[in-house]
This record gives structure tokens, C-alpha cells and sequence, in this order.
């Protein structure tokens, strides 16, 4: 009997470490998850970024659909302003030196060679002028644009005060690289887990 209970209780200790780890390994790794609605007419989507929060919020008229943190570029590298989405690219890859062929999943450009795209989330600004997300947030950022999709951004957006509450902080600042052999695979593309949008 004693055996057993003691059999049970590592059992349920090694699941809880299961469930609580982060095992980040990656932009694509750990816990990290975000929810994205579905819009009732995509036509009236509209992407705003506030350069001041990092903030991305994706609005369909005043219905918030989806809240991310990204990483926008040191220095103000990041365009202020009100753009369209011109191009959208799932499966992209840097085509510019340095690291010429590094990924950039889920490309979607509103000005040339700018875009939001996947990669490693800092708390700080830290990007190149382009806008990184968290693969959980950029595949969804994807699903909900079309080109053509308003993006407005400024230092700050009215969303700051309304909805930045809502936004999961996220810093991958010490996550480990991922192996370059996975970087350059074309495993690398590929969905998170579950549907992009939901219902609600």
C-alpha cells in the first residue's frame, strides 16, 4: 500500500513539473499563448502599434479581437504613421546580410522592408525597425490581415489605457538560440498548436 501511495505521489509530482515548466527553447517554445477573434468582417480590421508599450492591438471597429506585446526597433527605428499591409509572406527568410536566410515566419509588410514578423520578444526595443512577435502571436497577426489592412502606429495608442491591462509581458531576452540547423530547416514553418482564431 505504501508503495503504491508512493508510486501515485511521483506520478503527480512529475506531472505538475510537466505542466509548470517553461521549456522555452526558442521564439517558438514554452508556455506563452495567445487568443485571437475572429473578425465578423475582415474588411474592417485595423492593425495599431504603440511604439512607447511595444503594445500591438488588432481591432475590428471597437471590438478588440487580439493584445501582443512585440518588439519594436532601438533607436525609434520603427516607422510612426499610418500604413497598409502590402505583402504577407508565411514562410520568409532575411534575404539581407548579416544572416542572410535566418526566418521570418509570418511576414506582413507595410512599408518596404518593414513588417511585423516572428522572432525573439524583448522588453526593450531591440529590433532592426521591424516589429517581432512571439510565434503564437504572429501566426495570428497573419490569420487575421489581408494586404490592405490599416496600420497605424504612434508612441502611444488610446488602446494603451483601455486594453494594455490585458497584455502578457514576455521577455526572451536569455532564451537559448535555437540550433541553426532548425533555423535553416524547413521545420522551422510551422503552426502553433490548436486553431489561429476563435469564436467569440
Amino acid at each position: 500500500m505504501r508503495l503504491l501511495y508512493r508510486l501515485s505521489l511521483v506520478v503527480a509530482l512529475a506531472s505538475t513539473a510537466f505542466l509548470t515548466g517553461c521549456g522555452t527553447a526558442g521564439p517558438s517554445g514554452g508556455n506563452y499563448r495567445v487568443t485571437a477573434y475572429r473578425p465578423k468582417d475582415p474588411g474592417n480590421v485595423r492593425v495599431k502599434l504603440s511604439t512607447s508599450t511595444q503594445n500591438v492591438y488588432v481591432m475590428e471597429g471597437d471590438r478588440l479581437l487580439m493584445a501582443v506585446q512585440g518588439t519594436v526597433g532601438a533607436k525609434n527605428t520603427t516607422p510612426l504613421g499610418h500604413f497598409r499591409i502590402t505583402n504577407k509572406i508565411k514562410n520568409k527568410r532575411r534575404i539581407s546580410q548579416p544572416d542572410a536566410g535566418y526566418p521570418m515566419p509570418y511576414w506582413c509588410e507595410f512599408k518596404p522592408a518593414y513588417g511585423f514578423h516572428e522572432g525573439f520578444v524583448h522588453a526593450v526595443p531591440r529590433s532592426h525597425g521591424c516589429i517581432r512577435l512571439h510565434r503564437e502571436a504572429a501566426a495570428r497577426l497573419f490569420a487575421l490581415v489581408r494586404v490592405g489592412t490599416p496600420v497605424d502606429i504612434a508612441r502611444s495608442q488610446p488602446e494603451d489605457t483601455k486594453y494594455g491591462s490585458l497584455v502578457r509581458k514576455l521577455d526572451q531576452s536569455r532564451d537559448p538560440n535555437p540550433p541553426r540547423a532548425l533555423l535553416m530547416s524547413p521545420a522551422w514553418f510551422k503552426d502553433p498548436a490548436g486553431p489561429l482564431l476563435v469564436d467569440g
